[in-house]
């Protein structure tokens, strides 16, 4: 199992190789988070240097940009940093600009792929 650290409410299963995915989600707590990634080790999948800067704020840990592409698999498990607002095209927001913005933290449990 590995847990990937998200910036989008995005499940990224690769479709040429499994039909199809059965997938849970849940809204869970910042402190839940937390106790997540300091307790487990983590993939960061973040691609925007505003959104690392406030997610290592909010959780307390280093949070690094990672831009890369995430293909899970039976197991694993995303925490996903998702805004409730959808952003103009093309925006790229600063720590600043994302604090004022609402947003949940979506857990994922990919439960099979086949």
């Amino acid at each position: 199992m590995t847990i990937y650290l998200l910036n989008s409410l995005v499940i990224p299963i690769n479709f040429d190789k499994y039909d199809r995915a059965i997938v849970g989600l849940k809204r869970v707590s910042i402190d839940e988070v937390k106790f997540l990634l300091t307790h487990h080790p983590f993939v960061s999948a973040i691609g925007h240097q505003g959104t690392a800067q406030l997610l290592s704020q909010l959780l307390g840990i280093e949070i690094p940009v990672n831009r890369i592409t995430v293909q899970l698999e039976d197991g694993d498990m995303v925490i996903a940093f998702f805004l409730k607002q959808r952003l103009p095209e093309g925006a790229v927001l600063s720590k600043e600009e994302l604090q004022k913005l609402d947003y949940w933290f979506i857990k994922g449990l990919v439960l099979k792929v086949e």
